[in-house]
């Protein structure tokens, strides 16, 4: 093992063990103060049908769900595929568009397995389809946004560009995340879940893309 290999391996780990501990929590029933107690800090007390800060974050807040979703993930997909095939990158071009559109797969195999439902707690502020566990949304962006920054950051030179960079995809993954919660169509958890498991899915394909390209 190489030192470059320690720390997809580490958040391979560490994004596996959390995804299970909370779907053990979940599937228990266990998690539901937190759930309630998360969801119910985005809304205004005494209304739970109000979201906090709503005659100006509900928008910006669909707009950001939206960078989480199929129609702009598959966008983001084609983009950078097309820019790596150009480059004649073809592996990471066809790697890219696995560890993504894999993605996908994952999310709706773990949503039937797992079907919980969506919060009832709280309005729902956009479109949901399907179950809650883990969001598709948060699981789908941390694959995409991390994959991308990491391939973008590691072409760069200077260590603060490439800091700026993955800053950005990290940012990018909170951000879709925290909107799935304050548009109250996941439970925290779901998010918790896409984010762990995303993470170490993520980490996955880039091992695989870096033992490919060696080779």
């Amino acid at each position: 093992m190489t030192r470059a290999d320690r720390w997809p391996l580490a958040l391979i780990a560490l994004g596996v063990l959390g995804f299970a501990s909370l779907a053990g929590l979940v599937s228990a029933g266990a998690a539901h103060g937190f759930d309630h107690g998360v969801l119910s800090w985005f809304r205004v007390p005494g209304d739970l049908s109000q979201p906090v800060f709503s005659a100006w974050l509900t928008h910006p807040m669909a707009d950001i769900t939206a960078l989480g979703g199929y129609t702009a993930l598959t966008l983001l997909t084609l983009g950078a595929a097309l820019y790596y095939a150009l480059l004649r990158n073809y592996v990471t071009a066809i790697i890219l568009s696995l560890a993504i559109g894999s993605s996908g797969l994952l999310t709706h195999l773990l949503k039937q397995g797992i079907d919980r439902l969506r919060p009832d707690l709280v309005d729902h502020l956009t479109h949901t389809a399907h179950s809650s566990f883990p969001s598709g949304h948060a699981l789908q962006a941390t694959v995409a946004f991390l994959i991308i920054g990491a391939l973008l950051a590691s072409g760069q030179p200077a260590r603060p560009i490439r800091t700026l960079i993955f800053a950005g995809a990290i940012l990018l993954t909170f951000l879709v995340g925290i909107s799935r919660i304050y548009l109250g169509v996941h439970w925290p958890t779901d998010v918790l879940a896409g984010w762990c498991l995303g993470t170490a899915w993520a980490a996955l394909w880039w091992l695989v893309l870096r033992r490919v390209a060696a080779r």
